[in-house]
């Protein structure tokens, strides 16, 4: 199933329903993100945005485990900024710079295999030290 995800959010986008189904293919609608209930088109929003956002988009799994009814993985994800990255502070002009970092995703699988609920930490502050939000990163 990771393997599946990875291959989807990496994927450039189409911009047309083939995004939409991929998205069906492994998520519910709506899915719980964060506690909050989301429909599956966000996602596919969000996907979106992600790769408008970044170009050399790579995201490989360092660790994952079982967990009752689903998966924790931990992800490490790398790109370069090449256009304008929206966010609670913002958006953030493309800078071309390239970033590399964690994630942990919980994963919620309902009895259809489609994942249900997601809880996300990702190390969002270091992409954005990284790409040069707050000034030149350090060293």
């Amino acid at each position: 199933m990771v393997d599946r995800l990875i291959a989807t959010w990496t994927a450039p986008p189409t911009g047309d329903r083939r995004d939409d189904d991929a998205f069906a293919a492994l998520y519910t609608d709506p899915v719980a993100l964060n506690g909050t209930t989301t429909d599956r088109g966000d996602l596919v929003a969000r996907y979106r945005a992600l790769h408008a956002a970044f170009a050399d988009l790579a995201i490989e799994v360092v660790a994952e485990r079982p967990v009752a009814d689903g998966l924790a993985v931990v992800l490490r994800q790398r790109g370069r900024h090449t256009g304008p990255l929206a966010g609670p502070a913002g958006v953030l002009a493309p800078a071309g710079r390239g970033f590399d970092v964690l994630g942990i995703d919980l994963l919620g699988v309902d009895g259809a295999g489609l994942v249900d609920t997601i809880w996300v930490v990702a190390d969002e502050l270091g992409r954005l030290t990284q790409l040069g939000a707050f000034g030149d990163p350090p060293g």
